[in-house]
């Protein structure tokens, strides 16, 4: 539980932040000035499509933290063998930190309309995602040719497991930013460009987020960052 406890506070509490930058407490009765003026300032509240993403990564985070919870009490028992984090792991780490960077630059870009660093970043930010699966399929051969297949251990299935419905948000993902990808290539007013751009970042930062607990989930060292975080809430 305390895992759990611990994974839903840091998802609540990078909620609360992004929901402050959003205006969601916002008055919109309380604005003065026309109409003409109000939208120049732009109109307060979030778009639609960004409160249902935000559902849903709430949701996918729950899902993760219930695997996690899983994954400490099934460690527990006496047929649990941890099995090596394979290297290239730390190299797809890497690869999808420079997604998420390009993502991020390509947010940037498209607040200041500059649309050739939109369109680089996009596919820099796709291309970076392909190769972060690339190397997930490269860390399965591995472990497989090495013995560690998916049914002789439950360390092994837990592994394919995360890494696995992790690797489906990112395919996930992919399709929503080809369509962006393919928007920032069509002519065209920039708004619902812009909102793409931005809800495409917010994913990937929050897949990226996911990864790095999965990752320290499977190096095993969850239990210290657990302690900690324990010391730190007495």
């Amino acid at each position: 539980m305390s895992v759990i406890l611990v994974f839903l506070l840091v998802i609540a509490g990078v909620a609360a932040w992004w929901l402050s930058n959003q205006r969601i407490m916002s008055k919109p009765w309380l604005e003065q000035g026309t109409l003409d003026a109000l939208d120049a300032a732009g109109a307060p509240g979030m778009p639609t499509a960004k409160i249902g993403l935000g559902v849903f990564l709430a949701v996918v985070g729950c899902l993760f933290a219930l695997f996690a919870s899983a994954y400490f009490m099934r460690m527990e028992l006496s047929d649990w063998q941890s099995l090596p984090v394979p290297r290239v792991l730390w190299v797809n780490t890497g690869i999808l930190v420079l997604s998420s960077v390009a993502l991020h630059v390509a947010l940037l870009a498209v607040r200041k309309d500059q649309i050739e660093t939109t369109r680089l970043a996009l596919a820099t930010g796709g291309l970076t995602a392909l190769a972060f699966l690339a190397g997930q399929l490269i860390a399965w051969r591995e472990l497989s040719a090495e013995g560690y297949g998916l049914d002789t251990n439950p360390a092994n299935s837990f592994f394919y497991l995360l890494t696995a419905v992790h690797g489906l948000h990112i395919v996930g993902g992919l399709v929503a930013l080809g369509r962006t990808t393919v928007r920032a290539w069509a002519v065209g007013p920039r708004d619902r460009l812009r909102l793409s751009v931005e809800l495409c970042a917010m994913y990937w930062h929050f897949l990226l987020f996911v990864w790095l607990a999965v990752l320290v989930l499977l190096a095993g060292w969850a239990g210290d960052f657990i302690t900690i975080c324990r010391q730190l809430l007495t």
